[in-house]
């Protein structure tokens, strides 16, 4: 039996006879790709009013803009990002579009509206009119609430300006979105982080991956591959830098949404408490890179156009 010791030992002597070469799954993962994050958080608790989240003494308490994730070492380059909006204060999507307005590599922005508001299609509207606002973001309890309400079709709005709604919520999330689908079939719905589905050694959970199913079913819902590390993270654990242990929950969703509705997103900088970026990175590329050159394309940002028609800007490279 080859120990943890004669493991690393044969490891440190492959690498000084230079012998180690780079997997066949990072050398089908070109350079040059188009890669757009899908789903990173910008915020600046420097600003007068402060933010109202993260908190006060967290590591993520601290200014964090575009410049700031272009630093970050990646597995592959970013050529732009899609920024989701996490403040539940109106005038916070101003601030946001106004970073975006001047940084050509914020390519979107999802914002963060209630829906269950009186002035909701008033602020769709207002927002809609800068071409940056691609949608906005929602918690599966708020789509639980419109349901039970009878008020999907508050959502309209949104299908109307031609923007799309992002759900974030647990394992119970993809069903919901089903739900809300059949209700809504004319808009964009893109399922975050996989539904946040702890990631495991043991099987996926048979629920989740009904929903999944479900959710998939419906031509207008899409998938973000994203909080993949912090999904494996929980409760204390180490999450593996291994693309085998998410095998069995990236085939769920790949083979539910196939190759034209997976979308590739980090939920950075949040993702840091589970691994760095280029880790992170790294095990979704070469997960899709298994599928094909024109399938990578299709996730790094081609499905992404077609779920958030993001701004193609010059100067963004």
């Amino acid at each position: 039996m080859t120990t943890r010791r004669t493991f690393l030992a044969g490891t440190l002597a492959a690498i000084a006879g230079g012998i180690l070469k780079p997997s066949r799954a990072t050398a089908d993962v070109p350079e040059g790709l188009e890669i757009i994050d899908c789903h990173t958080h910008f915020y600046d608790p420097t600003r007068p009013e402060g933010v109202p989240w993260p908190g006060k003494g967290t590591p993520l308490y601290r200014t964090v803009l575009p410049k700031h994730l272009r630093e970050q070492t990646a597995f592959r380059r970013l050529t732009g990002t899609v920024v989701v909006e996490a403040s539940p204060r109106i005038e916070d999507n101003a601030w946001l579009l106004e970073i975006a307005k001047h940084d050509p590599f914020v390519v979107g922005v999802v914002g963060s509206l209630d829906p269950l508001g009186d002035d909701f299609a008033a602020n769709v509207a207002r927002f809609a009119k800068d071409p940056l606002f691609r949608g906005i973001r929602i918690s599966v309890t708020t789509v639980n609430k419109l349901l039970m309400l009878g008020q999907t079709q508050r959502l309209a709005a949104l299908a109307e300006h031609d923007l799309a709604l992002d759900v974030n919520g647990g394992p119970d999330t993809p069903a919901a979105i089903a739900e809300l689908s059949t209700a809504l079939p004319q808009l964009r719905i893109v399922l975050n982080h996989i539904g946040n589905v702890q990631i495991t050694a043991e099987a996926p959970p048979a629920a989740w991956q009904a929903g999944i199913r479900a959710a998939a079913s419906h031509p207008t819902v899409f998938c973000k591959i994203s909080a993949l590390v912090e999904g494996a993270a929980r409760s204390g654990q180490t999450a593996p830098r291994e693309l085998a242990f998410y095998r069995p929950y990236l085939d769920v969703v790949w083979n539910a949404f196939g190759v034209d509705r997976v979308i590739y997103g980090s939920n950075w900088p949040v993702s840091e408490r589970a691994a760095d970026y280029a880790t992170l990175q790294r095990i979704a590329l070469e997960y899709v890179a298994e599928k094909g050159p024109e399938a990578l394309a299709k996730f790094c940002a081609k499905n992404a156009s077609r779920a958030y028609k993001w701004v193609d800007r010059p100067g963004r490279r």
